[in-house]
């Protein structure tokens, strides 16, 4: 119920394309013929259909993982991230994916030499060629997930995510890997499946460059990457506290107590610091708006300290 605009908005619209698309057919229209990304030399194809090809999808479960997959991570890098630069990403992936898919088709069309004939054999019947390549039609956020998939292990290498079925948890870094090796395998292994394998590879690959370029802008440092974000975040929290606090002049001595003063004064000293890690914690594993107006006054008198 929490979750950072981006990401809710994103779960509906696709939702609601895919409840349109349902509705659509029952009155004849194929929405995914009109929206889906088609062969950039097919008849149908249109330049819009590189954005809306990745709010489509084929049936429930493909929507479902997608969005599950979105609502898991996708809601981590956007709280991490903040709402703009997420967006930017996933709509850069999905592109990214697209543009993928397009050439991996085209390469296929030049290597079967289309290009040669005006009609194709496609086992029933004998249909055009404008007709057979509209045919090559690819929808699905995929590519997009699969770029938020590469983040969160790039950003988050190290935490652990129990996975079924298997019976351990796998570090994050682990299992982008195992998950970029088999789309690899499956795209050369299975290339007939209807999967765009090539799609989801490219959404990782541009997600990759992103990544790389706003590292080297930002000088490898709030956003560089690694660190988990609970040390990444309370470092910079405590930095910037610290930065205000050297400009801050002593305006009276302060003379100490006894012993006891000094150990009530450590107790509730550490105390405070573990409810500031119990606050940040729970900011990196839902954001800062899952936090009471309590922990939120908390966290903001820390930071005047």
């Amino acid at each position: 119920m929490n979750m950072p605009p981006v990401t809710k908005n994103l779960i509906i619209i696709n939702v609601l394309f895919f409840l349109a698309k349902l509705v659509a057919k029952a009155y004849g229209v194929d929405l995914d013929d009109l929206l889906g990304l088609h062969f950039f030399l097919a008849p149908d194809f249109q330049f819009y259909q590189f954005f809306t090809y990745m709010f489509m999808h084929g049936g429930v479960a493909h929507i479902l993982f997608n969005m599950f997959a979105v609502w898991m991570f996708g809601r981590v890098m956007e709280s991490y991230w903040g709402s703009r630069r997420f967006l930017i990403y996933y709509m850069v992936c999905g592109l990214g994916a697209g543009l993928a898919q397009e050439g991996v088709q085209y390469v296929s069309y030049l290597w079967r030499g289309l290009d040669a004939y005006d009609s194709v054999n496609v086992g029933y019947a004998v249909v055009s060629m404008g007709e057979y390549l509209n045919r090559w039609t690819t929808i699905g956020a995929s590519g997009a997930v699969y770029g938020i998939l590469l983040a969160f292990g790039m950003s988050f290498p190290n935490e652990r995510l129990f996975i079924f079925p298997l019976p351990v948890p796998i570090k994050a870094k682990f299992f982008v890997i195992g998950y970029a090796a088999i789309e690899l395998l499956s795209a050369f292994g299975s290339p007939g499946d209807g999967v765009a394998h090539f799609a989801h590879l490219g959404g990782m690959v541009f997600g990759l460059l992103l990544i790389l370029y706003w590292r080297r802008r930002d000088g490898g440092g709030y956003y560089g990457g690694g660190e988990p974000l609970s040390g990444k975040f309370r470092r910079w929290f405590f930095e910037q506290r610290d930065r205000f606090s050297a400009y801050r002049k002593p305006k009276m001595k302060v003379s100490m107590g006894d012993r006891r003063e000094d150990y009530e004064y450590n107790a509730r000293k550490k105390a405070d610091e573990e409810e500031i890690d119990r606050i940040l914690e729970k900011v990196r594993k839902a954001g800062y708006a899952s936090l009471t107006e309590e922990e939120k006054r908390k966290l903001f008198d820390a930071s005047q300290r």
